[in-house]
């Protein structure tokens, strides 16, 4: 017996669990924009140093009957390349000899010509952008790295969110802190848009960093914690397409409105329906049993029981019915394990080891791709369009691929080929748009399986004793992973395609750590430390792998990771026998 069995009396996955579901999982459309926020409001705009002149160029080119294009050659040299105006420099004397000068910006020999930095600022261009922090703030030339920086803070927002709220969830509940994250989010994130300065935007970004690891840890286990688990899967593979259509209906949102505070507003207003509806969703009567608030959590039970049209359910469940069904569950949850144990013998320590290089480079090469759309030459709408909807071939890839070749093929295959297509996007040239992008597109389909991939294997290879500590331990790695990617595009002030060629290595070198891995295709889950040293399947292991991991292929996504962080404190007890164990995720 088991909590499974309670759920089943109450209706199994009924009226409430339908609703309940798809409450907790709308978010996700809004959720998902977050993390890639910061392409669009962030965005460069094609920019050059303002002229050193007193008048227009409208007035100018008046006034020597030549359009603006051609009277910047006057104000503005030729980057090294020769096929534009640079960014960064301005002529010290306007060359007004330029204009008699019949000829293209690449056959001007201008290297002798005496010029400065942009001392009166710069002109932004507003075709693609109307209004980014960018051109706001002049975040670029020597303070680009800037722009770069507001992601870098944004995901350490998101580390910190996954440790404060993991903790303040395990003391206050599931729901408390996912009501108080909605909020946060909506707050701060709209308050962003009025931020007078940089340093207070990555302060809100920051802070709303934290409200979506809150939001992702607390709902996701909310969700699944009310499932039974026959149904895991499937309404795990559902609802992780939630995050997959919001990164489509970001392209469409930034298409629209083009502005940085409007697109903040937008993005982030949702979060406050969210929150007045959220107060309907009952309190995980595990955790509340787990807690000794064994009253709320029967009062919930019959709830749904009402809810689910079970009125005979509610006389038959008592508070002795409840304690003897969970009675096991009680009992483990007083065990207790450390972050220690994942190094302190020799098989679990291999495979913390391997599965750090693995969490970290995957995050790592997912969010140097998506982080960084402009690159592509393509129009960046276009890019998020494309890379939101390449996550949906993506997932069933990964499905097939673990069913019929394995989990460690699988996490192999998926990482070097990633790295071999971003090795490849070193050597076409810029001009070549469509093959880039195709290439792009490859490269983040892999990069999702990936994450599709070492989100089961995870599961599968960590005994139940301390599966939540390793998965919150390896999750975290992937947090400084994505934190890390962003640094790494300044890079290409060095050499255009050193980030390439760092997000390359590090997917290949992470598919040599997973050769080390064992398989775990068709093997039952190891309940023990001594299970994973010995090879040999626990005795109280008698789930099937896809009953018993409920953060299954089809609900692994980037935007999920802080699910897991942390969780393992309050659920590391639960019973792998009624498929609790990694399912209480």
């Amino acid at each position: 017996m088991g909590f499974t069995d309670l759920l089943d009396q109450v209706g199994g996955f009924g009226r409430y669990q339908w609703i309940h579901v798809i409450l907790i999982s709308l978010p996700g459309l809004m959720t998902a924009s977050q993390n890639l926020l910061n392409n669009f409001v962030s965005g460069i705009p094609v920019h050059h140093c303002k002229p050193a002149t007193n008048q227009s160029l409208q007035d100018l080119g008046r006034i020597y009957q030549v359009d603006e294009q051609q009277l910047l050659k006057v104000f503005i040299p030729p980057d090294p390349s020769g096929n534009r105006l640079d960014r960064c420099r301005r002529y010290v004397e306007p060359q007004w000899h330029m204009l008699s000068l019949n000829i293209s910006l690449n056959a001007l020999n201008v290297s002798e010509l005496q010029t400065e930095g942009c001392v009166d600022g710069w002109s932004f261009d507003q075709s693609e952008f109307s209004a980014t922090t960018v051109s706001e703030w002049d975040l670029v030339c020597s303070l680009r790295p800037l722009k770069q920086m507001i992601q870098t803070i944004y995901m350490g927002g998101v580390l910190t969110g996954a440790i404060v709220f993991g903790g303040l969830s395990d003391r206050f509940g599931r729901k408390s802190v996912l009501i108080w994250s909605y909020l946060q989010l909506a707050v701060l994130g709209c308050s962003s848009a009025l931020s007078p300065s940089y340093t207070a935007y990555c302060i809100f970004r920051f802070l709303s960093g934290m409200a979506m690891s809150g939001i992702i840890l607390n709902g996701v286990s909310l969700k699944v914690e009310w499932i039974p688990t026959k149904t895991r899967t499937v309404v795990g593979t559902l609802t992780s397409f939630f995050f997959t259509f919001g990164q489509i209906i970001l392209a469409g949102l930034a298409y629209w409105l083009r502005d940085w505070r409007k697109l903040q507003v937008v993005v982030c207003a949702p979060q406050f329906l969210f929150f007045t509806y959220s107060w309907w969703y009952a309190e995980s009567a595990r955790w509340l049993v787990m807690n000794r608030r064994s009253e709320e959590a029967l009062k919930n039970l019959h709830r749904v029981a009402r809810i689910n049209r079970r009125p005979e359910a509610i006389n038959k469940l008592t508070l002795e019915v409840l304690h003897s069904h969970m009675s096991k569950e009680i009992e483990s949850s007083r065990s207790s394990f450390t972050a220690f144990d994942l190094l302190k013998t020799r098989r679990i320590r291999r495979i913390s080891i391997c599965l750090t290089a693995v969490w970290f480079s995957t995050s790592f090469a997912y969010y140097g791709l998506v982080m960084d759309l402009q690159k592509f030459g393509v129009s960046i709408y276009l890019m998020q369009l494309i890379f939101g909807a390449v996550d949906i071939p993506a997932k069933f890839l990964a499905l097939g691929m673990l069913s019929y070749l394995g989990r460690r093929v699988t996490q192999v295959s998926c990482l070097f080929l990633s790295a071999v297509i971003i090795f490849a996007n070193i050597f076409v040239p810029t001009d070549m748009q469509n093959l880039r992008t195709s290439l792009a597109c490859l490269g983040k389909a892999f990069t999702s399986s990936s994450f599709t991939t070492v989100y089961l294997y995870t599961g599968e290879l960590y005994p139940t004793v301390i599966r939540q500590t390793g998965m919150g331990f390896v999750s975290m790695m992937a947090r400084i992973g994505s934190m890390a990617a962003p640094a790494v595009l300044i890079l290409d002030e060095v050499f255009p395609a050193l980030p390439s060629v760092v997000y390359g290595g590090a997917a290949v070198l992470a598919s040599g750590f997973a050769l080390f891995l064992p398989e775990t295709l068709n093997k039952p889950l190891p309940d023990t430390i001594e299970d994973v040293e010995e090879s040999r399947s626990g005795g109280s292991c008698g789930s099937h792998l896809k009953e018993g991991v409920a953060l299954d292929e089809g609900n692994a996504s980037p935007d999920d990771w802080g699910v897991v962080t942390n969780e393992g404190v309050a659920l590391k007890g639960l019973n792998e026998k009624e498929g609790n164990g990694l399912n209480a995720l």
